[in-house]
């Protein structure tokens, strides 16, 4: 039976990297782990020299209490951890039952704590057999409260939500069968990470080596990682540890939320960002914050969810404490639809004068193609996903990429769209923005850049587009899609699409893209240089009970 309360299931929250004694006794000192802590400014540009503007995020503890009704566990000073929660020193029981909307710290940190603990930090397998006992006893409790939507430990679901090194303790307990004594990673539902280091960290391009007198840095080596993750034989092949076995979580259950601004963490001074340098948080590199399934065959199966936002790693302006990461969180773990938007490039036309002057062999160029996406959902003064080429955020193809494949397709990111929170609740479809950048190049003819051509910011393509979506409301329902592009200035989605119906709920539609210019009859023609290819959409319900 399944439970009754989907998709408001406990959340497990677990807390990132914890470096000196000082910020450990700090974390066991905070009931949330962090996860209470909210923000009051935004950076309104990537400079620094403008001035944050005002914007209230009350903290995701806060807003999941108060739009979703979940609450701590928290009773008469007690963890329902700790003895005394669940039974007085009588024996007796005391009355306090655990719920289904509850949020739950991870505090692996405690025994770590000079204060509440020995000082002894756990390692990282430790902490992952922890979390299988911790989530045991969730179970537990649940099956033991009448009230809840659990009636067997077959009911039992959870969602896992970490931050930072938090995403690497959740992998080991996920991935590491030896780290899940009490066999509960079918338990977990959902995963999400804020700016986990999946792949490791670097510090001025080289992955953090191996510190035995500092075994809690060496966490974040890529060798070390592989040990802990299970992942051996596919770090021996493939040289990277970001992949998560689809047959523990499958990829299509867990959300990686990135963010990309370096210049706002302030940790040691500022020396983190300066070492871990532009293309991070200002401690993870945008490309180490990402997942990929790994197949059963051990080939790379599909990214995971992801979307992008211009958050540091913590701090004023962090990731958690952040009101775009909130609504990730909230429209993966209750969300109605699931977006996922892809890029095919099926032409990339270079410059003329640039071919002639490479003698007419198109191989001697070289170029990095940058391609620009912000979604945003409608009515909202915030973004889902932004990468921008001024934050070291997009997603990037180089020439040489295109000729050996001669087809690209680019996974941008996801998108969550949510029925409460539409602004016309009367309103049946669910729509966003997307503005699609692809920058023109810096193009290059055997290592030496090309300027006869270049204008400095161009574009060789750059338009929005509104995308309106009506779900299905039963199985025999269409899905309705319409789109339209915004040009220079507002259009309503008024452009219907055949949706190609795919397993399940799923749906797949297509927009061309073409680089092109109006002649004087009106007619749109490609340009040169310019691309062509296609928007993709897999579209799906999402939290179908």
């Amino acid at each position: 039976m399944a439970n009754t309360k989907m998709p408001f299931l406990p959340i497990i929250y677990v807390r990132g990297y914890a470096m000196s004694r000082r910020e450990i006794n700090e974390t066991t000192a905070d009931p949330f782990n962090g996860f209470n802590l909210g923000s009051t400014m935004l950076r309104a540009s990537a400079s620094q020299k403008d001035r944050p503007r005002k914007f209230f995020f009350e903290s995701p503890v806060i807003r999941l209490a108060s739009e979703f009704g979940y609450s701590d566990v928290f009773e008469q000073g007690l963890d329902f951890t700790d003895e005394g929660w669940e039974f007085d020193s009588t024996g007796k029981p005391t009355g306090n039952v655990l719920d289904d909307k509850s949020i739950i710290v991870y505090r692996y940190y405690d025994d770590a704590s000079t204060l509440l603990g020995t000082g002894k930090t756990p390692s990282m397998e430790e902490a992952a057999i922890g979390l299988s006992r911790l989530l045991a006893k969730v179970q537990r409790l649940l099956i033991s409260n009448p009230n809840s939507g659990v009636q067997t430990s077959a009911d039992f679901r959870c969602y896992l939500v970490a931050h930072s090194m938090g995403g690497l303790v959740c992998r080991a307990f996920l991935q590491n069968t030896a780290l899940d004594p009490e066999k509960m990673v079918t338990s977990v539902d959902k995963f999400f990470t804020y700016a986990t280091p999946h792949n490791g960290i670097d510090f001025a391009g080289i992955n953090i080596p191996d510190l035995p007198w500092q075994s809690s840095v060496t966490n974040f080596n890529q060798q070390r990682m592989s040990e802990y993750l299970a992942l051996g034989q596919a770090y021996a092949k493939y040289n990277r540890v970001d992949l998560i076995p689809e047959s523990r979580l499958a990829s299509g259950r867990i959300f990686t939320m990135v963010g990309t601004n370096r210049l706002d963490y302030e940790v040691a001074a500022g020396l983190s960002r300066t070492f871990v340098g532009n293309g991070s948080d200002g401690l993870v590199k945008i490309e180490n914050a990402t997942l990929n399934g790994l197949n059963n065959d051990g080939t790379i199966g599909a990214p995971c969810a992801k979307a992008f936002a211009y958050r540091a790693h913590s701090g004023y302006f962090g990731i958690v404490n952040s009101e775009e990461a909130f609504q990730n969180l909230s429209r993966f773990l209750f969300g109605d639809v699931r977006v996922d938007i892809w890029l095919d490039l099926d032409e990339i036309r270079l410059p003329t004068a640039a071919v002639k002057a490479a003698g007419d062999d198109a191989s001697k160029i070289d170029a990095i193609y940058q391609i620009e996406t912000i979604a945003s959902p409608r009515g909202k003064p915030w973004s889902l996903t932004r990468r921008i080429a001024e934050e070291d955020s997009v997603a990037c193809l180089t020439q040489k990429e295109w000729r050996d494949q001669k087809h690209s397709s680019q996974y941008l990111s996801s998108v969550f769209l949510s029925r409460r929170a539409r602004v016309k609740k009367s309103r049946p479809s669910l729509a966003y923005s997307l503005m699609l950048g692809v920058k023109i190049p810096d193009y290059e003819i055997e290592k030496r850049f090309w300027f006869n051509e270049h204008f400095e910011g161009g574009y060789l393509f750059r338009n929005s587009l509104i995308l309106e979506i009506v779900p299905p409301t039963d199985e025999t329902t269409p899905w309705k899609i319409k789109y339209a592009w915004q040009d220079s200035g507002f259009a309503s989605a008024d452009i219907p699409l055949n949706p190609n119906q795919m397993i399940g709920h799923e749906c797949e539609v297509t927009i061309p893209v073409v680089s092109g210019t109006v002649d004087t009859t009106g007619v749109l023609r490609p340009s040169t240089p310019g691309i062509s290819g296609q928007l993709r959409f897999k579209i799906q319900n999402w939290n179908l009970s």
